[in-house]
């Protein structure tokens, strides 16, 4: 195996892992901020109303987003194990 060719594994790993996180991470951060800004414009500083629209933003993004995650992840997979022989040989 050239480093080319585990620089070029890497970056791919590197890339989904970053994709998936993204796509869950950034709907509960938006929901976040929406809700602080209510908290903030009402002024409640109720720490679990926060926690719950989040919580529920990532369930139904998962709900959503899962199918294809699952089957991006298993596809990348897939590619690797075909992949052996020719990063070994």
């Amino acid at each position: 195996m050239t480093p080319e060719v585990a620089v070029d594994l890497f970056r791919e790993a590197l890339w989904l892992t970053t994709t998936m996180v993204a796509i869950l991470v950034v709907p509960s951060l938006i929901v976040g901020l929406i809700v602080s800004m209510f908290q903030a414009a009402t002024q409640i500083n109720e720490q679990t109303l926060s926690f719950l629209p989040r919580l529920l933003v990532m369930l139904v993004t998962l709900i959503v987003v899962g199918p294809w995650m699952v089957r991006t992840f298993m596809e990348y997979i897939t590619s690797l194990y075909t992949s052996i022989p020719q990063v070994i040989g």
